[in-house]
């Protein structure tokens, strides 16, 4: 897809404009309720970082009460917290402190969190497979991966039947017309609606309502609402006709159909939601059915929203060539997908997998595609498109009925034989399919001729129809036997896993596309954190506007349909041909004094480092309440060895409640108040220059063979003095070095007529080592709040960096790569993580940040094919050690080698990978990769335990430095217009919310009527499940686990919950369970949304 720029800036203009505007106006309507407490809505909160914290501690002593030890371990952080207070207020200036020492910048929170017991039952529990089960790892040790040529169906086998099968049960055929619309690929959202899809619309009211026996099969919402927008009300009556009578079936209904390799479940959700509510509002539909033909490999993840969206079959399509062929072998085509840690039946859907190539008429009548080339009537003779066999299709007339209509049944009479009944699917249709009235008629007039011939004729046994593709499951769930309360089938298998990565053909592997056009895919993961922040805060700030009846003082509709506007932009970034596609955003505080308001988008109470880009180092920094803050300074290095006199770094550790924001002020002083950072510059056998700037100390030491080292109170790591990359990692708790060497590889591309494009990987042979023609410049930088190794090469810029925080930040380095391939030829760069972990041939990835799902490198597949999508995280494990390598955007990723992780980083691709795109990946931009890498110990209770499970979870540690790493804190410099304003801390939660809890989002519903929102919102939440065989102590968290529990009448620190009431995901259904809850429980891994009113 060609991405339009002004995603990209509305994006961020979106996020400028409503963020900002809603802090105005809570804290307009908190200052407003201190200026007049007798309206009862609530005080200011400005005590200061003491009096939150002695909050928190006080509701932890609640929950907490028979954890003596516990509690005494938070009081002695709360007296040395007071003490640190008392000192800064007494001690000289903060200039004057010694540039040597680390102190802890904050007292550290507790040491252990709280975990009940009964919280690690989930993770612990034994793997039970179904007797009926197939667990696609184990589908993957059987398959041989060969590809014998399979005759006129060339990657399956020949298929024979008996004439007289259907004598007693009756072929039942269902051809689903249908239409795929890729919301821009080779062309624009918008010119691609111009040229086709609106005439494909405008022709369906037509053609449909000619006949009550056609159907029309439709999925995008965002190419559908926008046609709605532009039809008058009598046609959007027949529209609804047509959907009433069942001819017109709107499948899964999202506002595109989405990738599920890169997309992050929040996006996928979000862009269901959109499309849900578009339906709901404008048409009166709830889909019942997913539709996915072209998305490139099929995660479970898609499938479990799905089924808590309220479907209740689903089909998909793009599957490995060789599980296609063993489940048609064992007639598995059709199975029930249940997700891994589901030990019933509650997340089964029923699924259909399409058994050939493709979904386009020569590939979905039967396995001949040149017999079912000649039933795709647009490709009659004098047409623009024709049958690649040379056989074309015929008019079907009263002389040649009968012979093609027994052609075509013997199709879906062979197609029959690789399921279980005799209920047969074959859709009709390919992208941007019937965009000519003439098409419409040349399909459906002919069609029916061939049915009606066979359904005139008893003897053949078959009654064949146009249907959507609910006719269909509702005529397969019987045939089946599937019963409809335990929704279960003595016919059908049940399936665990995923279905990457995918192989259309050959060697031939898609797992390029995990990779493409990494700029975007790191743009879309800050979009997603940027919208979901602004909805959260405009809830918030609607919901007080409500309670303080200041409806005139905040632009509701305005700012409501900015953030429609911005999720309906999102939701067509995780289409299937877009997000599988650095500069610098930062602003200087150049003058006088600033409000610096900092929020943070996580559910958890949090010590962050910020980083603000200032004029001058000369700038103290206080909170709101007046206490002066240790801040770092730091150059901005213009050139690797030349730092700018006109902006610096300043750095610090803010501390900011959950979902809350918090105040700092940042004002020019005459000395220096900040603590300057040290420098060390090295460069192998060659002299250096480094043109540096006050107040800055650097050192080019003579002995440049020493190896480099930087630490925190947690982690101490070592690098190479010659390449700058880390070679060591111990962590000081536990005492144990580990070898963790990071480096990087060149992969080319083969030689052969198909090479590497934008979707297929096809690699030259293995990676070889990147060796740049001269020595790198290796910087390194200590200071209070964060040191760190900076190595500069040609097309790499690797900084490893480690916190001086005591909490979740401290625990991980940190790893950026600015990555520049804009001048190589057919290379592509990945980044090698090679440890000492004795991890065999077992490795694990996520699934769209929701799931892990193991993997094995086997030796019997390509290179390539080892590749999966990594969303948020990989990890490698042995008896008693993890390494995770956890990320912000999405890439591929691997374990080509016992104890390595390898992710690509960067393709420049300059041909086709004749995939349709028709062009390479030569459009590379500086993109900057972010990661953070931890290592972690497992507990000595579970050490002795060596197998390899069939599931596997993430530690609690490694959910929460992922959510820090996606959902960073938002620093907002406050405008010079907005100077005579008084900014106030705002802390919305009573409470941080459990520690396996996660707020999807919590975003406004829109009102039935208009465009502005309503007075309810989408309280979305996602009780993660985790490992507790990892340690949990030094996470700097004030929470606890609680079972899934959570009182909603104590959620909320000002504002009051009127009525929740339990739905589907996307709000399509009504829930058992009342509107009043006053508490709401989730089962592990669950995702539930609540209708929510707030007051």
């Amino acid at each position: 897809m060609k991405l339009s720029r002004q995603f990209t800036l509305f994006g961020s203009a979106i996020f400028c404009v409503v963020v900002f505007s809603l802090y105005l106006m809570l804290d307009h309507l908190q200052l407003d309720r201190t200026k007049n407490p007798s309206s009862g809505a609530g005080k200011l909160f400005h005590s200061g970082q003491l009096t939150i914290l002695q909050e928190k501690i006080d509701h932890l002593e609640r929950l907490l009460a028979e954890n003596n030890e516990i509690i005494s371990n938070i009081r002695d952080s709360v007296l040395d917290l007071s003490e640190s207070v008392k000192d800064s207020k007494g001690s000289p200036e903060v200039g004057n402190q010694s540039r040597v020492g680390y102190p802890e910048l904050l007292a550290s929170p507790p040491l252990v969190i709280p975990i009940q017991q009964e919280d690690c039952h989930f993770a612990a529990k034994p793997y039970n497979k179904p007797a009926d089960g197939v667990q696609m790892l184990d589908v993957y040790d059987l398959l041989s991966f060969d590809n014998p040529d399979g005759g006129v169906w060339k990657q399956g086998f020949d298929i024979s039947y008996n004439e007289n099968e259907w004598d007693t049960e009756p072929l039942q055929v269902f051809v689903v017309p249908h239409s795929h619309n890729d919301p821009g690929w080779l062309k624009t959202f918008d010119d691609y609606y111009r040229d086709q899809t609106q005439h494909i619309l405008n022709n369906m009211v037509v053609k449909l309502h000619e006949d009550e026996r056609r159907r029309m099969l439709w999925s995008e919402i965002s190419y559908f609402s926008k046609w709605w927008d532009s039809i008058d009300s009598q046609k959007r009556d027949a529209v609804k006709s047509l959907i009433e009578r069942g001819q017109l079936e709107i499948a899964t209904g999202g506002w595109v159909m989405p990738d599920e390799a890169n997309t992050h479940y929040f996006a996928m959700i979000d862009q269901l939601l959109e499309g849900h509510q578009w339906l709901e509002r404008n048409v009166g539909v709830k889909p019942k059915t997913g539709w996915a033909v072209d998305p490139f490999g099929h995660s479970p993840t898609m499938t479990y929203l799905l089924k808590q969206a309220g479907m209740s079959n689903m089909l998909i399509q793009r599957v490995h060539y060789s599980v296609k062929k063993h489940f048609a072998i064992q007639k598995t085509l059709e199975f029930f997908w249940r997700q891994t840690w589901d030990q019933d039946t509650t997340t089964d859907i029923l699924c259909h997998m399409m058994p050939f190539y493709s979904y386009d008429v020569p590939h979905t009548c039967g396995p001949d595609p040149k017999i079912c080339c000649q039933f795709d009537f647009k490709r009659l003779p004098g047409g623009r498109i024709s049958c690649p066999w040379r056989v074309p299709p015929q008019t079907i007339n009263d002389g040649n009925v009968k012979e093609r209509a027994l052609m075509l049944l013997d199709q879906y009479r062979k197609k029959s034989k690789l399921f279980r009944t005799h209920v047969v699917l074959a859709p009709l249709g390919d992208d941007f399919r019937y965009n000519e009235a003439s098409e419409w008629d040349q399909q459906f007039q002919n069609y029916q001729k061939l049915f009606d011939y066979m359904n005139s004729h008893p003897e053949l046994h078959v009654k064949a129809q146009f249907g959507t593709i609910s006719d269909y499951f509702s005529a397969l769930r019987p045939a089946a036997a599937v019963d409809p309360v335990s929704n279960t089938s003595p016919l059908l298998p049940v399936v665990s896993g995923d279905f990457f990565t995918y192989a259309d053909r050959d060697d031939h592997y898609w797992s390029g596309y995990f990779t493409s056009r990494p700029f975007y895919k790191r743009l879309d993961r800050v979009l997603e954190s940027h919208l979901r922040a602004a909805e959260i805060l405009f809830s918030l700030a609607l919901a007080s506007v409500q309670k303080a009846n200041k409806w005139n003082d905040f632009p509701s509709l305005e700012n409501y349909k900015l953030l429609t506007e911005a999720r309906r932009n999102l939701g067509l970034f995780q289409h299937h041909d877009a997000i599988t596609g650095t500069g610098k955003d930062w602003v200087v505080v150049d003058y006088g004094t600033r409000s610096l308001v900092i929020y943070n988008p996580t559910e958890q109470d949090r010590w962050s480092v910020v980083t603000v880009y200032v004029n001058t180092p000369r700038v103290r920094l206080q909170t709101a309440s007046g206490h002066a803050v240790t801040a770092q300074v730091s150059a901005v290095w213009e050139e690797t060895t030349r730092a700018s006199r006109e902006a610096f770094q300043l750095s610090f550790v803010a501390q900011v409640p959950a979902l809350g924001l918090t105040v700092y002020r940042l004002t020019e002083a005459v000395e220096l108040r900040t603590v300057p950072v040290d420098y060390t510059f090295l460069k192998q056998h060659e002299e250096l220059s480094v043109d540096s700037a006050e107040p800055f100390r650097v050192d080019i030491p003579q002995d440049d063979s020493l190896p480099i080292s930087i630490e925190n109170p947690l982690i101490k790591i070592w690098c190479s003095a010659t390449t700058g990359l880390m070679e060591r990692v111990k962590y000081k708790e536990g005492g144990v070095e580990h070898k963790v060497e990071v480096g990087f590889v060149w992969y080319g591309t083969t030689s052969n007529r198909d090479k590497s494009g934008a979707y297929l990987f096809l690699p030259d042979g293995e990676a070889k080592a990147y060796t740049p023609n001269h020595a790198p410049v290796i910087r390194v930088t200590k200071g209070v709040v964060f040191s760190e190794v900076t190595t500069t090469y040609q097309h790499v810029t690797h900084t490893l960096r480690l916190y001086n925080v005591q909490g979740i930040e401290g625990q991980s380095v940190e790893i950026s790569n600015t990555v520049d391939i804009r001048g190589e030829f057919n290379r592509e760069i990945a980044m090698r993580i090679t440890s000492d972990l004795n991890s065999s041939d077992r490795f694990f990835t996520d699934l769209n940040g929701f799931q892990i799902q193991p993997r094995r490198t086997m030796a019997k597949l390509p290179l390539q094919a080892n590749f999966y999508p990594m969303t948020t995280m990989a990890y490698i494990q042995e008896s008693g050690v993890r390494l995770t390598l956890l990320t912000a955007q999405s890439l591929g990723v691997s374990s080509l080698k016992s104890g390595q992780l390898e992710v690509i980083m960067d393709r420049r691709l300059m041909q086709d990978d004749n995939r349709g795109l028709g062009q390479g990946v030569q459009d590379n931009k500086i993109t900057a990769n972010l990661f953070r890498l931890l290592l972690e110990k497992r507990s000595e209770t579970f050490k002795a335990e060596e197998s390899q499970p069939e599931w596997s979870y993430p530690s609690l540690l490694s959910h929460i430095t992922s959510m820090y790493l996606n959902h960073p804190v938002i620093p907002m410099v406050v405008s010079p217009n907005y100077d005579s304003l008084t900014f106030a801390p705002l802390s919305p939660l009573r409470a941080a919310l459990p520690c396996d809890v996660h707020l999807v989002n919590l975003r406004t519903i829109q009102a039935k009527e208009g465009a502005g929102p309503s007075h309810e919102v989408a309280l979305i939440l996602h009780r993660r499940g985790f490992d507790c065989e990892f340690s949990n102590r030094n996470m700097g968290l004030l929470c606890s686990t609680t079972q899934g529990k959570l009182p909603m009448g104590k959620l909320f620190s000002e504002l009051s919950v009127q009525s929740v009431t339990p739905a589907s995901l996307s709000l399509m259904h009504t829930l058992d369970g009342g509107r009043s809850q006053e508490e709401i429980q989730l089962k592990p891994m669950e995702i539930r949304t609540y209708r929510v009113q707030l007051r």
